[in-house]
């Protein structure tokens, strides 16, 4: 018989499935630049897509995860269409037209749209924390976007590109938490990759020419993207999703903005200034202020069942409870024991 998770080691498995989620997203960001080179934008998101949705489609196999429930499934067609699909396709636009680090920035607008949308829609309410934390994430990933941001190197289109994938992002995330509680985090990632890979085949041809001509590195670096960023992240992303509430995970990715800087210091011989440095430290505060749990939720016990990140946010005082707060809600986790991951993990 295996071990009933408790609510402490459930958040920190939460916790290590996001951390791994940034980092590898924030690698995404240089992986895009240099793959953008040879690959136009519908290619390498369909290329990407494609290499993501063959292994995750083999450890499917192997682990005999089958399909997801009808349930699941208007979550999983939304959230493919949206995040996997025409995110990806208008990033690698964008990030044609701007910097990484200003991508990173205009993208990281998605969390405030993203924790706006899981307020109205999935009653997770917006808990002062969050908003606090997501405050100052957001001001120190001003500071970086635009420290990384050379004269005219941020195009109108650019940033407009960047700001619909921003919202595509947000939209396929809200779409997706509600499946996660019929669904394993592998089959959501799955069907959505796949799904996604569907809506991109009308770039096929574009694909197939770009290949021929496109330097070893250029297609290394994309299928880098669907194997890790895609296939690996997204699968974790969803992991930690369905133990804490999507407003809470999309603070989480303020972090990102500060790793892209980071990487392109290593990988790119780009390096950021002081004022650049400062911005990544206060966005990394702003995460952590989001994370937080004030001290009373901290030490109060948590219903069985109920999920330990929505407790803590929910309202001291009187005023609706988020949802994902009560453990016999539509909004709690797979780890309660009513959903599959239970099965699985």
């Amino acid at each position: 018989m295996k071990p009933v998770r408790t609510p402490r080691r459930t958040e920190l498995l939460a916790a290590a499935a996001a951390t791994v989620t940034v980092l590898l997203w924030a690698s995404a960001f240089v992986s895009i630049r240099s793959a953008g080179e040879a690959y136009a934008p519908g290619a390498l998101a369909l290329g990407r897509l494609l290499a993501g949705a063959l292994v995750l489609g083999v450890i499917c196999l192997i682990r005999r995860e089958g399909l997801p429930p009808r349930a699941a499934w208007p979550g999983i067609v939304v959230s493919g269409l949206l995040w996997f699909g025409l995110y990806m396709v208008v990033l690698n636009w964008g990030e044609q037209k701007v910097d990484a680090g200003t991508a990173a920035l205009v993208v990281n607008v998605g969390p405030l749209v993203m924790a706006l949308l899981a307020g109205r829609l999935l009653n997770e309410g917006l808990p002062p924390r969050l908003l606090a934390g997501m405050a100052v994430s957001f001001a120190g990933a001003a500071v970086v976007g635009l420290s990384m941001s050379g004269e005219g190197s941020a195009s109108v289109l650019g940033v407009l590109l960047c700001l619909l994938a921003a919202v595509a992002y947000a939209g396929g995330v809200v779409a997706q938490k509600p499946a996660l509680r019929h669904a394993s985090a592998l089959q959501v990632t799955t069907y959505g990759c796949a799904i996604g890979a569907a809506a991109c085949l009308p770039f096929a041809g574009q694909l197939v020419s770009d290949a021929a001509d496109a330097p070893l590195s250029a297609t290394l670096n994309m299928l880098y993207l669907g194997v890790f960023p895609t296939a690996l992240a997204f699968t974790t992303w969803a992991f930690a999703l369905a133990r804490t509430t999507a407003g809470r995970m999309g603070a989480t990715t303020y972090a990102v903005p500060a790793l892209v800087v980071l990487m392109s210091w290593v990988a790119l011989d780009e390096v950021p200034g002081w004022i650049t440095l400062g911005g990544g430290l206060v966005c990394l505060a702003g995460v952590a202020v989001s994370r937080s749990r004030p001290r009373a939720a901290a030490g109060a016990a948590v219903p069985a069942g109920a999920d330990p990140d929505a407790a803590a946010d929910a309202p001291a005082g009187p005023g609706p409870v988020p949802a994902a707060a009560v453990g016999a809600t539509a909004e709690a986790p797979a780890d309660a024991g009513q959903g599959p991951e239970r099965e699985r993990d």
